[in-house]
C-alpha cells in the first residue's frame, strides 16, 4: 500500500514515518510513504501556495492550481505503476467526517491512498467540491495544519495492514479494536512498587481465572 501525502510542511513527516511500526512496515514493503512539497507544483517563482479570500476575510486560502496539478502528477504515476490500483484522495478539514476504525479498515484495502494536508486558514472549496472524494477530520477542535491528522491516518491504517504487526493476536485484541468498546487494566514487572501490588490473579497462571478478572475490570473507551 502506498500513502501519498501532500503537504507546504513536508519536513514536518520527516521523523515519524521513520520510527516505530511505520519504519518496519517500510522495511518489510508492505507500505510506501512518498511526500509531496505543494509548492514544487507552482508556477510562480515566489512558489505561492495561498492567497487572500474572495469576499475578504482574515488568513490565506490554499489555491486549487498546486493542489489540482499534484494530483494530476500523482495519477499518472498510480495508473503508470498499476492500472488496477484502488485509489481514494482525502482532505483533512475540521469540517470533514469523524475517522475512525471502521474507515481505516475500509481503507487498508486500497492500493494507494492520497491524503491532502489542509491549513486552518482554509483551502478553496473546489478541492473538497471537485477533486477529493472525502474531507475528513479527527476531531472536533481546530489544528494548525493537516499534517498531525494525515500521521494518524497513517498510523491507525498502517497497523492494519496485513503481516505489518509482528503479532496477530495484539492486533485483534487490542483496545481500540472495531470489535472492542472497552479495555482492560495491564501491568508490567516490577511486581510491587512503592507498596503498589500487581493483584494477585495476574500473578496466579489461571488463565481462565484471568480471562474472567479481565472481562470484570474492563472500562469503556
Amino acid at each position: 500500500m502506498t500513502f501519498h501525502l501532500i503537504t507546504i510542511f513536508p519536513e514536518i513527516f520527516d521523523s515519524y514515518l521513520k520510527e516505530g511500526i511505520l519504519r518496519r512496515a517500510q522495511l518489510k514493503e508492505k507500505v510506501v510513504f512518498k511526500v509531496y512539497d505543494l509548492r514544487d507544483f507552482t508556477a510562480d517563482k515566489h512558489r505561492t501556495v495561498d492567497d487572500t479570500p474572495y469576499g475578504g476575510g482574515p488568513g490565506m486560502v490554499l489555491k486549487i492550481e498546486p493542489i489540482y496539478k499534484c494530483l494530476e502528477e500523482i495519477k499518472k504515476e498510480i495508473k503508470r505503476d498499476n492500472s488496477k490500483a484502488k485509489i481514494k484522495i482525502l482532505l483533512t478539514s475540521a469540517k470533514g467526517s469523524q475517522f475512525n476504525q471502521a474507515k481505516a479498515e475500509e481503507w487498508k484495502k486500497l492500493t494507494d491512498l492520497i491524503i491532502i494536508c489542509g491549513r486552518y486558514e482554509g483551502v478553496d472549496e473546489r478541492v473538497a467540491q471537485k477533486l477529493v472524494d472525502q474531507e475528513i477530520s479527527v476531531g472536533q477542535y481546530v489544528l494548525t495544519g493537516g499534517e498531525l491528522p494525515a500521521l494518524i491516518i497513517v498510523d491507525v491504517v498502517t497497523r492494519l495492514v496485513p503481516d505489518v504487526l509482528g503479532n496477530e493476536e495484539s492486533l485483534s485484541c487490542e483496545s481500540h479494536s472495531s470489535e472492542a468498546t472497552s479495555d482492560y487494566p495491564v501491568y508490567t514487572k516490577p511486581e510491587v512498587f512503592n507498596n503498589w501490588k500487581v493483584p494477585k490473579v495476574l500473578l496466579s497462571g489461571n488463565h481462565g481465572k484471568i480471562s474472567q478478572w479481565r472481562k470484570e475490570q474492563r472500562r469503556d473507551i
